[in-house]
């Protein structure tokens, strides 16, 4: 089973590193979690992650 984000800053993390797997952003541009989940997660591992709704999700966990 793949993962759900948590709360919204791993929602938004997930979503950098997506779109850097994508080619969207530069690799360079990524720092902390966002950095990590890019090395260590595939592109649909990442997805599934970053569709995770934002609402009544806590800010950080």
């Amino acid at each position: 089973m793949m993962p759900k984000a948590t709360s919204k800053k791993q929602q938004m993390a997930a979503g950098a590193a997506l779109s850097a797997k994508r080619g969207e952003r530069g690799k360079s541009s990524l720092k902390g979690a966002s950095k990590s989940m890019y090395e260590s997660m595939s592109k649909e591992e990442l997805k599934r992650m970053a569709g995770t709704k934002r609402k009544n999700k806590p800010t950080k966990k």
